[in-house]
């Protein structure tokens, strides 16, 4: 089976983790604020906070922002579910911004629309959290100056999008945002086999994350409500998580990040080759915008349903058989069964809901041979003629 995404694991990322088995920390020593410094360094960020997953992440995000019960989170409905679940452990409520049919993106121009008839009602969010869906930036520019005319905060969800660029500048910088998410999971761009990141440029929300990821617990003095009893001294001055990343995690995340470059330039590769052999068939390729340079997580295709003969389902189930391993992102989060709950219908959504029932990931990852993408490429033609 070739898989839609997979890990690109070399000698050199093996050895920087049999170093830190050999080392006196698993956990807690100088390899996590050393990875945080060196995706800070490559991403033009001031501060990084590296936890066990984006989604510990993207909670860590909306708490240290002060996301509430009963504040509104928007989001973009084609993403993962924790870019929604997020608000809901905080005890906000949820709604989504429909996305640009051409990008899969947050729409902006829906965006606009929906922030002018939530200011009527007295329900602006407090957070926004565009996603890149693929790699590929929003539009962040518009997004931030709506965010200073209706008063809300921005956190990235850049899970997909490490090593990509908006306005020539690295995602991750925050140039128009509070926060950006990073995911490391095994099908991600870089990988810490579990493992999420936080970038931003405001020291108050960096020493926020720091504090909430490792319990709420601090040895700052600074921090304390009275002088330290000795040197094993700590308080816990609020309630957090225990979000922490390994140090196994973070010695493969130091060593995957001297490749990054490299991992998307390939992808890029890949990323021309598919649109120049399958540009004959019925399909949707993925659209790359100006003034952006996706890290390209995804190649996500759509079936042109009316000039086929076959189902989208018919054609995964014939790749998955013919042992092309795709994948579908994603099925709209308003249509999840949770959802439906907080008065989610289908319909709400069109663009989302058109795009997931057309789409197909097919593979694209690092390692991907010319002679495996010769096969996808072969096999999704046989298939869709």
């Amino acid at each position: 089976m070739i898989p839609y995404g997979k890990q690109d694991i070399n000698q050199a990322d093996i050895d920087a983790i049999v170093e830190v088995l050999h080392s006196d920390f698993l956990t807690q020593g100088a390899q996590v604020p050393l990875f945080e410094k060196t995706v800070s360094n490559y991403c033009n960020s001031n501060y990084s906070v590296a936890v066990n997953s984006a989604t510990s992440a993207l909670h860590n995000a909306c708490l240290a922002i002060g996301l509430g019960k009963d504040d509104w989170l928007w989001t973009s409905p084609n993403s993962f579910v924790a870019s929604a679940n997020c608000g809901l452990y905080c005890g906000a409520r949820i709604d989504f911004v429909d996305i640009n049919p051409q990008t899969y993106n947050l729409s902006v121009s829906e965006l606009e629309k929906k922030l002018v008839k939530a200011q009527r009602e007295n329900k602006l969010p407090k957070v926004l959290i565009p996603v890149h869906f693929a790699g590929q930036s929003c539009d962040m520019k518009r997004i931030h100056s709506l965010s200073k005319e209706y008063g809300f905060k921005i956190i990235e969800d850049a899970s997909h999008a490490i090593g990509g660029q908006y306005l020539d500048r690295p995602i991750g910088c925050c140039q128009y945002s509070d926060i950006t998410i990073f995911s490391f999971h095994p099908v991600k761009i870089i990988t810490t086999a579990e493992g999420g990141l936080a970038t931003t440029n405001s020291e108050e929300l960096a020493e926020r994350m720091r504090l909430l990821r490792s319990h709420g617990v601090t040895r700052n003095q600074k921090l304390m409500t009275k002088d330290i009893e000795g040197a094993w001294y700590y308080q816990q001055i609020d309630l957090g998580f225990n979000y922490r990343m390994t140090e196994l995690q973070a010695a493969l995340g130091v060593s995957q990040m001297k490749r990054l470059d490299e991992f998307v330039a390939k992808r890029h590769s890949l990323q021309e080759r598919y649109d120049l052999l399958l540009k004959n068939l019925p399909i949707i390729k993925p659209f790359q915008a100006e003034n952006t340079y996706s890290a390209l997580h995804l190649y996500p295709i759509q079936i042109v349903l009316n000039k086929v003969q076959k189902s989208r389902k018919q054609i995964f189930n014939e790749l998955r058989d013919k042992g092309i391993g795709v994948n579908v992102h994603y099925m709209p989060i308003h249509m999840q069964p949770y959802y439906r709950q907080f008065g989610f219908n289908e319909g709400d959504f069109p663009n989302s809901e058109d795009y997931y029932s057309q789409a197909i990931s097919i593979p694209l990852f690092h390692s991907m041979s010319l002679v495996q993408q010769d096969e996808v490429i072969a096999k999704l033609k046989m298939i869709i003629k």
